[in-house]
């Protein structure tokens, strides 16, 4: 099996009448969602879609989307995903970047869909839950998925231009798939038994992998979050009686902050919890598992990889703050910065190579071979590997702050200050300064009702860091700037016209 939509396929002929996707509204069986994603199929098919071709998805979690991605699959075709919150001149890059003959858009967001598909000549559709239905009502299925390759591309998904430019990462039928089957096999073992709750973008790698292409593998039902909201996320644990939830950091951090109006039972069913995207502050992950009895197993990957590339095993040991060991099939290394291998116990960037790697950057083989070496993927990402084989982060190269010549990686501070009682986030980034080059400085969301001064702060990280680590510079904000997936954005926090 090598197209991704066999697994759609194989599950509606398993379990027809399972339960596939769940919204607000409504449900969705395999047998219908299949038979969604056949006519929708044929809806492109007839407008000239073809094996190869590249369809722009622009929508939300709703219902239509994992039906937008199993048609595009089951022609054979390439799937972009997008932000539907992305401005019009966004989306015209990366559907002329990708030469796109088509983009699936959402009636709620209008504007940047249809001034994007104008300017490229994309045949353009803007559906929604309420309106698909209607327009593949007459369309016949499509029929079986067009047989692919391992290395046939199923999706080009754009990096978040951190760099400058986005990226296309091409991603293939073989590199999602392998990490599709590793994570249900062996990380997070869905059956079919299964709810899993999908507050992750499913336009963002680790939505689509590990919940939207993981859970219809296994046959389990998908619980749609059109927008990520704490309160509606409990609600919907409680009512869906999901078993594994997905998220970032902060979504962990908020789910904390509204545990204390639901009554335990309301997350009961809760059995696997799994963090990504972003270190998972070692506090947060204690007091998450305290409050809600539920194991947090914590991984790391890049949409380059489709994405993880370490997790910690259910079936060895945790160790907090570690993103565990490689999966299956994955092999990890540390270099130092002239490509060598890094000593034992030293830092180095991780590099990785396996089946999850990455094809290349979409038309970019430069850009490509600047990266990808002998199959080996260099991730820009910084650690530390241990004895026995557990990597930790220590932070991205690029976040590295350089002061007075000593080299301070914010996750440390961040850490250190995430065992105050009174701190729920905290981004740590590098202050231009006059003669040290950089000053270390603290953006900080205080919990509810607590009161902490930056003095008190500035002095409880002094004493958990070494003298030239400790912020300097403190700051309160009401919140942190995230991306789509909710993860922290350090490159967009900006400190004060005057900081203390």
């Amino acid at each position: 099996m090598s197209n991704l939509a066999d697994n759609l396929v194989d599950s509606a002929r398993r379990n027809p009448c399972g339960i596939a996707v769940i919204t607000d509204q409504a449900a969705m069986t395999y047998a219908q969602m299949d038979t969604a994603a056949a006519r929708m199929a044929t809806l492109l098919h007839r407008n000239g879609i073809r094996r190869a071709d590249r369809v722009g998805i622009m929508l939300p979690n709703i219902a239509a989307t994992p039906i937008a991605y199993y048609a595009i699959w089951r022609l054979g075709a390439v799937a972009v995903p997008m932000n539907p919150l992305l401005q019009a001149g966004e989306v015209t890059f990366q559907l002329s970047n990708t030469g796109a003959r088509a983009l699936i858009g959402c009636v709620e967001f209008t504007a940047a869909a249809s001034s994007a598909a104008e300017r490229t000549g994309a045949v353009l559709w803007l559906i929604d839950d309420a309106t698909l239905p209607e327009l593949i009502a007459e369309m016949p299925p499509f029929g079986d998925p067009a047989a692919c390759r391992p290395e046939d591309t199923a999706v080009v998904l754009h990096t978040s231009g951190t760099t400058g430019t986005p990226k296309g990462a091409e991603l293939t039928h073989g590199s999602l798939g392998s990490n599709q089957r590793v994570i249900l096999n062996s990380l997070i073992r869905l059956t079919d038994r299964d709810v899993v709750l999908a507050g992750l973008p499913l336009f963002h790698v680790f939505g689509m992998t590990c919940a939207m292409n993981t859970a219809i593998a296994a046959g389990a039902a998908l619980s749609l979050l059109s927008r990520f909201d704490p309160m509606t996320a409990m609600e919907r644990i409680a009512r869906d009686r999901v078993t594994v939830f997905e998220g970032v950091p902060t979504m962990y951090s908020a789910l904390l902050s509204v545990a204390e109006r639901f009554p335990s039972h309301a997350t009961a069913t809760l059995r696997t919890c799994v963090s990504g995207g972003a270190a998972l502050p070692v506090q947060l992950l204690h007091d998450f598992e305290s409050t809600f009895g539920s194991i947090v197993l914590e991984g790391y990957g890049l949409s380059e990889t489709s994405p993880v590339a370490t997790f910690n095993h259910p079936d060895a040991e945790r160790r907090p703050g570690s993103i565990g060991t490689p999966i299956d099939g994955v092999q990890l290394r540390l270099v130092d910065s002239d490509g060598h291998e890094a000593a034992p116990g030293m830092p180095g960037e991780i590099q990785i190579k396996g089946p999850n790697v990455m094809k290349g950057y979409w038309n970019l083989p430069e850009a490509t071979a600047e990266c990808l070496q002998q199959g080996w993927f260099s991730t820009g990402d910084i650690a530390i590997v241990d004895p026995d084989g557990y990597y930790f982060i220590v932070d991205r190269k690029k976040d590295l702050i350089i002061r007075g010549g000593y080299n301070v990686y914010p996750r440390e501070i961040e850490e250190a200050l995430h065992e105050h009682p009174g701190v729920a986030q905290v981004a740590v980034i590098g202050i231009a300064h006059e003669t040290l080059g950089e000053e270390v400085g603290a953006a900080v969301v205080l919990k509810a009702g607590a009161t902490p001064s930056v003095e008190e702060l500035r002095q409880f990280s002094k004493e958990r860091v070494a003298a030239y680590k400790y912020p300097r510079h403190i700051w309160f904000v009401d919140a942190l700037p995230t991306g789509p997936t909710g993860k922290v954005l350090r490159r967009d926090v900006e400190p004060p016209v005057a900081v203390d």
